[in-house]
């Protein structure tokens, strides 16, 4: 072996970053971690629902969605006696759960 070098070395391919690539870079990073530090410093607000919410926007019944909530499929949350729900959870879950189309049914 002579040198350091990889006997293959005359086949590997070099990249030439420019002054304008790194430029570019630190740009995107920058918006990027930007974004980022907004999006932990300014949470945004919750959209918090109560049952009567709930059972209007799911049209179900007062027993139904408690029978969700002892399967802890729809999380609630009880401040003083009030049962309250993240409108964005209660979205996912019912995406998450998405039936599929079978031919032939309606």
């Amino acid at each position: 072996m002579v040198g350091a070098y990889p006997q293959n070395h005359s086949k590997m391919a070099a990249t030439i970053i420019t002054t304008e690539d790194l430029k570019a870079f630190k740009e995107e990073l920058l918006k990027e971690f930007k974004s980022l530090m907004l999006e932990h410093t300014h949470p945004q607000t919750k959209n918090w629902l109560r049952s009567s919410d709930v059972l209007k926007r799911l049209e179900i019944s007062y027993g139904t969605l408690q029978g969700l909530r002892n399967k802890n499929i729809i999380p609630s949350y009880k401040v003083e006696g009030i049962l309250f729900y993240d409108a964005e959870e209660i979205d996912k879950i019912i995406l998450e759960n998405k039936v599929g189309f079978t031919e032939g049914t309606v």
